[in-house]
């Protein structure tokens, strides 16, 4: 049973302002305290906005942060919003923290945009990170996925199995 849900934030398309016809943009607000309070949900939940980066800008130490923040706090449930084209690497650093279920998710398209992917991405990773053991996942396009067995087919706009 899920104490509370702890939400770290990192930025991402899930978050972007779009100004001009998709190419002047900034990283807003964390939409997911929004979304799931629109929702209706009923379980506690608290949001960490830590990164407000495109996922093609986060680095290493911005990876150890995420690491580091998640490790830190004392829930056991963790969902991550995050940029989908780094999601993977960040997935394989967050490997090294025992003990917690960890889910991470994003959108193809800002949650603000009619149509986005982010509400079904989220409403996924929510199911996902109550009912998984221990470890990291990757909740897109309605799949659960192994960071170590999975990509982003940029071409296809994607996530899709390793091999």
């Amino acid at each position: 049973m899920m104490e509370e849900l702890c939400i770290v934030t990192t930025g991402g398309t899930i978050d972007k302002i779009y100004f001009d016809d998709k190419s002047d943009y900034q990283i807003g607000d964390p939409q997911i305290g929004m979304i799931l309070r629109e929702l209706g949900v009923t379980f506690r939940f608290s949001v960490i906005p830590i990164l407000r980066k495109d996922s093609l800008h986060i680095s290493d130490a911005d990876r150890e942060l995420i690491r580091a923040t998640i490790a830190a706090q004392p829930a056991r449930h963790v969902l991550v919003t995050h940029g989908t084209d780094s999601m993977v690497a960040t997935g394989k650093v967050l490997q090294a923290i025992a003990g917690k279920t960890i889910v991470m998710t994003g959108a193809l398209s800002p949650a603000r945009f009619r149509g986005s992917d982010a509400e079904f991405n989220i409403g996924t990773a929510v199911g996902a990170v109550q009912c998984l053991p221990p470890g990291v996942y990757i909740a897109m396009n309605g799949r659960i996925w192994d960071p170590l067995k999975v990509r982003k087919n940029v071409e296809a706009n994607r996530f899709e199995a390793v091999g």
